[in-house]
């Protein structure tokens, strides 16, 4: 199986002092491990980078717009540009797949209940095995529910399709 790692909306907007995600340092240092070991056995790195409306945090061109620089891409990874919740929708993503023969995708990033979970059920409709890294992912506390909740509720509900699995454990190769 050919493997790509897909690290959604890591970007500065997230990583925010006193707006930060769940876990906030703990998920840049996780997302900086992982890309450095994937690189070390060239397994494509493809960042998605989400778009907001004008005024949003994540604003094309804003600061907070920015993958953030604890984890910039670097010459050969893949960024890619989106508008909605699924890294596939309206994206050039399954096409990159595709023409790279990738059939694995590990996925990490923010948010939990949104982008990763909308990335992940649209990766396996297309036919992709997915690895959810599962302490490689975070999002806000809610009215309803904290954050440590939400990740623990989507890492047990993508399990239904997705093997789960700790950083330390997850194997590129």
């Amino acid at each position: 199986m050919k493997s790509a790692l897909l690290v959604i909306d890591v970007q500065a907007n997230m990583f925010e002092d006193g707006a930060a995600v769940h876990d906030a340092h703990k998920i840049l240092e996780t997302a900086g491990r992982m890309i450095t070991q994937a690189r070390v056995v060239q397994v494509p790195v493809i960042y998605v980078q989400h778009n907001g409306q004008p005024g949003d945090p994540d604003e094309p061109d804003s600061p907070g717009w920015h993958i953030h620089d604890r984890i910039s891409p670097q010459d050969g990874d893949i960024v890619i540009q989106k508008y909605t919740p699924d890294a596939f929708h309206d994206t050039p993503l399954e096409s990159i797949l595709n023409d790279n023969e990738i059939n694995r995708l590990i996925v990490m990033g923010v948010q939990t209940e949104n982008c990763i979970s909308s990335t992940c059920h649209h990766a396996r409709i297309a036919g992709y095995a997915i690895t959810l890294i599962r302490d490689g992912h975070s999002t806000f506390d809610t009215d309803l529910l904290n954050a440590e909740q939400i990740i623990a509720h989507y890492n047990d509900i993508l399990g239904d399709f997705a093997d789960v699995i700790p950083a330390d454990q997850i194997q590129f190769s």
